[in-house]
């Protein structure tokens, strides 16, 4: 299935009903007196959270979302029924922007969630509302209001628990299939992983967890470089990231592949740099058997400080290791960006 990220679309509210003339047909009152009830109130168009999607592909094949319009008054003082609202579901962690100054309208994180993106018109007013002592039989009635329509963008930020980051070709997928029943494509060149890939978790003694296989980062992504922004993005509300660093040199020396992650996490959003973060080295399959390369690569990263954990994600080395240690820390980081609950929100 494809895993849409980002979209355009356009909405339009329902346009409210009109008001009625009509008069009743009563012995002795002028032309039966102006009984025409008002217009209904056209649809809003909503947008709302939902944990059961994980994609915006739904945005592919329809990008024009209309609410009912609202009926026109009728005799006898009957007002117009109002139009259906057109409620849009989107996945848990999709942000709203204006198009024009990209400026975020909400962040809907929580299942439920929702926001009116567009408020349907205003039904119009029937001609009962225009009787006088000097005006007994008005003729008059107010058409309904246009519903509001707008264009706006949503790009979508994966909430995960844990999120795989690192060089292309570093073995995050081989990882991913390893820790969960995600079946991601594994093969030997780069860039193999062109959009998020998520897997569960499970422990012995606690709740799963979800685990995201984010595309391989390059040096300038948060210039756009590679997948640029397309990456960075989908990290920003993972609790726990876990940077794979290939051990075997084939992508440059493993302690310049952590410095270089470490630079594209602190330019994109300085924050992230307090997430909580596992080093793994991976491939370690692939260093010499006596582990002479391993104790110098272990030496180099513990003189700057950095804690590793050798692993094979092909072989399976070290992975009860790094699956304990995820247990332990997930439990004690709260899931970045939430919010309190709240009403329903509106654009105005």
């Amino acid at each position: 299935m494809s895993f849409i990220d980002e979209a355009k679309f356009f909405v339009k509210a329902g346009d409210g009903g009109n008001g009625c003339v009509s008069f009743r047909r009563e012995k002795f009152v002028p032309k039966g007196g102006p009984d025409g009830g008002d217009g209904g109130k056209g649809g809003d168009v909503i947008i709302e959270a939902s944990s059961r999607l994980t994609s915006l592909l739904d945005f592919k094949y329809r990008s024009h979302f209309l609410a009912e319009k609202g009926t026109g008054g009728k005799g006898r003082k009957m007002h117009g029924r109002g139009g259906e609202d057109c409620l849009v579901l989107v996945p848990l962690g999709t942000v709203l922007r204006e198009v024009e100054s990209g400026e975020v309208l909400v962040d809907l994180v929580r299942d439920g969630q929702r926001f009116v993106v567009a408020r349907g018109g205003a039904g119009g007013r029937g001609n009962v509302h225009f009787a006088s002592s000097t005006n007994r039989a008005p003729r008059i009635a107010t058409k309904g209001k246009p519903g509001e329509e707008l264009w706006y963008r949503i790009e979508l930020k994966l909430i995960a628990d844990v999120g795989l980051i690192g060089l292309p070709n570093a073995g995050k997928s081989t990882l991913l299939a390893q820790l969960t029943a995600a079946t991601p494509k594994v093969a030997d060149y780069p860039f193999t992983t062109l959009s998020p890939q998520l897997g569960v978790l499970f422990f012995p003694d606690r709740p799963p967890c979800t685990i995201a296989d984010i595309p391989g980062l390059i040096e300038d992504a948060h210039l756009g470089a590679g997948l640029g922004h397309t990456f960075l993005r989908h990290i920003e509300r993972t609790r726990l990231l876990l940077q794979v660093i290939d051990a075997s040199g084939r992508d440059g020396d493993p302690l310049e592949q952590y410095r270089m992650l470490e630079n594209e996490l602190a330019q994109y959003q300085a924050d992230l740099l307090q997430r909580p973060r596992l080093v793994v080295l991976n491939k370690v399959d692939l260093l010499n058997a006596e582990g002479r390369q391993l104790r110098e690569l272990r030496e180099r990263f513990a003189e700057a400080g950095v804690k590793v954990l050798p692993i094979s994600a092909l072989e399976g080395q070290g992975l009860p290791q790094l699956i304990g240690d995820i247990s332990r820390q997930l439990p004690q980081v709260e899931p970045p960006g939430e919010e309190p609950a709240g009403q329903e929100e509106s654009h105005e």
